[in-house]
């Protein structure tokens, strides 16, 4: 990938021949092109509002479904569990038709609204949460906390690597997301960085100009794991210890 965007532009290159010089002109180009900087901030609103929505929503439920027992506990946590079996080109049709109804369709909060009910992220916190122990939160119940204090300074802090883990999984997730956004945006302003490279493909664009559109899009992701690795490497590292 990288060597076709850095390639002269109509030069052929691998798996023929390498090219005979490297150059940014196709870079240039990229971000030259109409749209593309838009595309961008699309995709990061979506990718960065989800990851913020999802790890909150989902570090609640995962606290609820671990640490409290209410009737049809486990009717619940298992029927969400169940969301995991359902592939996600069943869901679109009904997806799409809500939000029509609703008045979503070609706008951000149609957008990363469906995506927020993520089972996976749910059951992955409920599991992490399960293994902390009761004495702390029953500690902190006899010293008079909140509920919401609970979770802001005792659910939060401790979950950290989880959530750091998560957080790269949904924004890698997101960010690279196609499907979804190419069904829910009509317009060009509210298209995604992975629906406008796509659409690049079918414009008088070369192809040397549709890799560097694509190696761009790799940066954020590298960006996101280089600040998130040291939790990730922590979370692998605490997963691994027993008792």
């Amino acid at each position: 990938m990288m060597i076709v965007a850095l390639s002269p532009a109509g030069e052929p290159t691998i798996p023929h021949q390498w090219p005979s010089r490297l150059t940014f002109e196709n870079l240039q180009s990229v971000f030259s092109q109409q749209g593309f900087l838009r595309w961008t901030l699309n995709s990061a609103i979506y990718a960065v509002s989800t990851v913020v929505l999802i790890l909150l929503t989902a570090s609640m439920a995962g606290y609820a479904f671990a640490k409290k027992r209410f009737p049809g506990h486990n009717i619940v946590m298992w029927s969400m569990l169940a969301m995991l079996m359902v592939p996600m080109q069943v869901l679109l049709i009904p997806y799409f038709v809500m939000m029509n109804n609703l008045g979503g369709v070609n706008t951000y909060w149609g957008l990363i609204v469906p995506s927020l009910a993520n089972a996976q992220a749910v059951f992955l916190l409920r599991q992490f949460i399960a293994e902390l122990p009761d004495e702390l939160f029953e500690a902190a119940t006899l010293d008079g906390a909140s509920e919401w204090r609970i979770y802001v300074q005792l659910v939060l802090p401790l979950c950290k690597p989880i959530l750091a883990t998560l957080g790269i999984f949904v924004f890698l997730w997101h960010w690279n997301d196609f499907i979804w956004p190419l069904v829910i945006t009509q317009s060009a302003e509210m298209q995604v960085l992975t629906v406008g490279l796509a659409s690049m493909r079918g414009a008088n664009v070369s192809q040397a100009e549709v890799m560097s559109g694509a190696a761009i899009s790799v940066v954020p992701c590298l960006i996101v794991f280089a600040f998130a690795q040291r939790y990730l490497i922590n979370s692998i590292a605490s997963s691994g210890l027993k008792g």
